[in-house]
C-alpha cells in the first residue's frame, strides 16, 4: 500500500487544478508522469513530470497570444494523450474553462456544445475530424481559432494552425493568472431528459476535493500505474484516470479497445478504472472460451470461483474459514493466475463505475483474486459520490459515501448528496439547477435507493426514465420515443438498453403505413419474414436516424424489432394512462432482444 503521507496533494495545497500539477511537479519531478504508442517510431514513449511543465508553457504562450481573457471557453476534441493533459493545464492556468468534447459525437451536436459555450479555441486531432467539422463550419463563428495536432492541408480556413506551427519551440512557464479555487474549471456537457445536453459547471475546487477525497478510499503512489481507455471527456475517467492519478502515478494511453488485451499485456498496470462492459466483455471471452474446453475445465474453473468467493467473504469477515481453503494455491495456480496474467499481472486495484455492474460479473473476478471495488456518481458531483473500500466491500452496493459527503434518501426513496464536490449549476440554466440542488443544498440524483445497517448503499431504481447503458452514457429513452413518433410509420416505439453497449427499438408498425412502405421496398407486408428482412430493418433504422439526429452521437439505434399486434392495456403492455410498462415489454419480447444483441 502505497505511504499517505508523503504522496497525497491536500486540496489546501493545490487549489486549483494547474496548483495540483505544480505540486506533482515540485515533489517528484523525474518520475514518469505518461506513457504513449508513438505511431511515427513505432514504439512506446514515456514523458516525466518535469517534461509535461515545461511542455505546458509552450500550450500556455500559445494560448496567451489569442489574447482571451479569464472565463472564456477552450474545447478539446482528443483522444486520450499527453497533449489532452499540457492542453488543459496550460489553458487552466490562464484561468480559462476547459469543455472537453467526443472524438466520435456527431457535428451537429459538438457545434451546438461549442455554440452555446461561445468557444473561443478548439483543438483537435485530424483531417477525418476537420472533414466533420467543415459540415458546420458556419456555426462556429465563436471560435477564433481552430487547432490541429496533425496537420491538414489543402484548406482554405484561416482560423486553422497545426499545433507545430501555433506553439512556440520552447516557452517559461507564466504565473498562475488566477488562483481561485471557486472558480470555474470546466462546463461538461451530459444528457438530460431534453434531447439537448446540459453543461455542467464544475469548479477547481468540486474536483480536487472529489479527487482528494477518492485518493483517501484509493491511496495511489508512484509505483503504480493505470492504463487510461475510457475517454477523457468523460467525468469518470479525468477525475479518476487523471486528477487522482496526479498523487503521482504514472499513467499509460491505451492505443485503442480494439488493443486492449495487448495493451494490458505490456503495460502491466497495477490500477484499471473501467465501466461495467469492459469488465462484461472479458467475462464473456472467458465464457466463450469455457464452452469449447472439455467438462473437466469447466469444472475446474467453477470450483475456483466457488472457493475463491467463500474465500472473499473469510477475509471481509463476513464468513467462516473452510478447509477448502486448502485448495487454493493450486486452483489459484492452475486458473486464477492464467487470467489475472491476461490483465498482465500486476493489478492490486480496479474500480468499475458509470453503470452498474452485473453481479455474475464481479463475483467472477473477485473470486479470482481481483480486487475489484464498485462505486457510484455521477457527472453533476464531479463525480464520485460513494465507492467500496478494499477491506469493506460489498460488491451488491455501490460502497460508502467519500469522506466529506453527506448522502440522504428523500421523498420516492431519491438519493440525495450534498458536499464540496456537487456542481456550481448548468451552464446558463438556473431553471434546471434549482430542479436539481434544494435551497439547502441537496442534489438529488435522480436514483432510488437504500442504505444499509453498514452505510454501504444499494441503488434500486430510477426516478427519472434515463436508460445507463453498459459504457456509462445516458439517453433518455422518452424524448426519443417522441422523436421517432414524429414518423407515421410507427404507431407504438420503445428505446431498450439498459445495461447493454448499444440501442435498439422495438416499434409497432402502423398497418396502412407499413403496407406502402413494404410495397416500396418490394416486400410482400402480409409476410411475417418481411418485418425481419435486412434490407427492411436498415431503411427502417435510416428513418429513426434521421428522427433522433438532435440527440447525442452515442445515442445511436444499432438494431430494430418491428411488430404488427399493438401494446394494448388488456395484453399487459399499457397502463391505464396508456403509457409503456417497460418492464413488461423486455419480459415479454426477451428472446426477440437477446437475438438482436447477439455480436454486440
Amino acid at each position: 500500500m502505497p505511504d499517505i503521507t508523503s504522496n497525497h496533494i491536500k486540496p489546501e495545497d493545490a487549489v486549483t487544478l494547474h496548483g495540483v500539477l505544480l505540486e506533482r511537479v515540485k515533489r517528484t519531478p523525474d518520475s514518469i508522469a505518461y506513457r504513449y504508442f508513438d505511431t511515427v517510431q513505432n514504439a512506446w514513449l514515456s514523458i516525466t513530470w518535469a517534461q509535461v511543465l515545461d511542455e505546458v508553457a509552450r500550450w500556455q504562450a500559445a494560448l496567451l497570444g489569442e489574447h482571451l481573457t479569464a472565463g472564456d471557453r477552450v474545447a478539446i476534441m482528443l483522444r486520450n494523450c499527453p497533449q489532452w493533459v499540457m492542453f488543459e493545464q496550460a489553458a487552466m492556468s490562464l484561468g480559462l474553462v476547459v469543455v472537453p468534447l467526443y472524438t466520435v459525437d456527431r457535428p451537429d451536436n459538438v457545434a451546438y456544445i461549442i455554440k452555446d459555450a461561445q468557444v473561443k479555441v478548439l483543438l483537435f486531432e485530424n483531417d477525418e475530424q476537420w472533414q466533420a467539422l467543415r459540415t458546420v463550419r458556419n456555426q462556429l463563428d465563436c471560435v477564433q481559432r481552430l487547432v490541429s495536432i496533425e496537420s491538414i492541408t489543402g484548406h482554405d480556413e484561416p482560423r486553422l494552425k497545426c499545433a507545430k506551427e501555433w506553439l512556440p519551440a520552447q516557452a517559461k512557464l507564466g504565473w498562475e493568472r488566477v488562483r481561485d479555487r471557486d472558480a470555474l474549471a470546466t462546463i461538461i456537457y451530459t444528457s438530460g431528459t431534453t434531447g439537448k445536453p446540459k453543461g455542467v459547471m464544475l469548479s477547481h475546487h468540486n474536483i480536487v476535493y472529489n479527487a482528494y477525497a477518492s485518493y483517501l478510499v484509493f491511496p495511489t503512489g508512484q509505483d503504480d500505474c493505470a492504463l487510461s481507455f475510457l475517454p477523457l471527456s468523460h467525468t469518470f475517467e479525468r477525475t479518476a484516470g487523471y486528477y487522482l492519478m496526479l498523487a503521482g502515478a504514472t499513467v499509460a494511453y491505451a492505443r485503442s479497445i480494439p488493443l486492449l488485451a495487448d495493451d494490458l499485456k505490456i503495460i502491466r498496470p497495477t490500477i484499471l478504472i473501467a465501466v461495467p462492459r469492459i469488465y462484461e466483455r472479458i467475462y464473456n471471452a472467458i465464457h466463450a472460451k469455457l464452452e469449447e474446453a472439455p467438462p473437466l475445465r469447466h469444472k475446474l474453473f467453477a470450483l475456483t470461483v466457488n472457493i475463491g468467493w467463500d474465500r472473499f467473504e473469510y477475509q471481509q469477515k463476513r464468513g467462516a474459514w473452510n478447509l477448502k481453503f486448502l485448495l487454493w494455491p493450486v486452483l489459484k495456480h492452475l486458473v486464477a493466475d492464467k487470467i489475472m496474467d491476461r490483465l498482465g499481472g500486476r493489478l492490486r486495484l480496479s474500480i468499475s463505475g458509470g453503470a452498474a455492474l452485473p453481479p455474475k460479473v464481479s463475483r467472477m473476478f473477485i473470486a479470482l483474486g481481483l480486487p475489484l471495488m464498485q462505486g457510484y456518481g455521477l457527472t453533476e458531483t464531479s463525480p464520485v459520490v460513494s465507492a467500496n473500500h478494499i477491506d469493506d466491500n460489498y460488491p451488491a452496493s455501490v460502497g460508502l459515501p467519500l469522506p466529506g459527503i453527506e448522502v440522504r434518501i428523500g421523498e420516492q426513496s431519491a438519493l440525495l448528496v450534498r458536499g464540496p464536490s456537487n456542481m456550481l449549476g448548468y451552464w446558463h440554466n438556473p431553471e434546471a439547477t434549482h430542479a436539481m440542488i434544494d435551497a439547502d443544498g441537496w442534489l438529488n440524483t435522480g436514483d432510488t435507493a437504500r442504505i444499509g445497517e453498514t452505510g454501504h448503499i444499494y441503488i434500486t431504481g430510477r426516478l427519472k426514465e434515463i436508460i445507463v447503458m453498459s459504457n456509462g452514457e445516458k439517453v433518455p429513452p422518452s424524448d426519443m420515443e417522441d422523436a421517432i413518433l414524429r414518423d407515421n410509420l410507427f404507431d407504438q416505439v420503445m428505446v431498450h438498453g439498459e445495461g447493454h453497449p448499444a440501442l435498439i427499438v422495438l416499434a409497432v408498425v402502423n398497418p396502412d403505413r407499413w403496407k406502402e412502405f413494404a410495397k416500396q421496398a418490394g416486400v410482400r407486408p402480409d409476410m411475417p419474414e418481411s418485418l425481419h428482412d435486412s434490407r427492411i430493418e436498415q431503411q427502417v433504422l435510416q428513418r429513426i436516424a434521421g428522427q433522433i439526429k438532435e440527440f447525442p452521437g452515442y445515442a445511436k439505434v444499432r438494431r430494430v424489432l418491428l411488430l404488427t399486434e399493438p401494446w394494448t392495456i388488456e395484453s399487459g403492455m399499457l397502463t391505464p394512462t396508456l403509457k409503456i410498462k417497460r418492464r413488461h415489454v423486455v419480459m415479454h419480447f426477451a428472446r426477440e432482444i437477446d437475438q438482436l444483441y447477439q455480436g454486440h
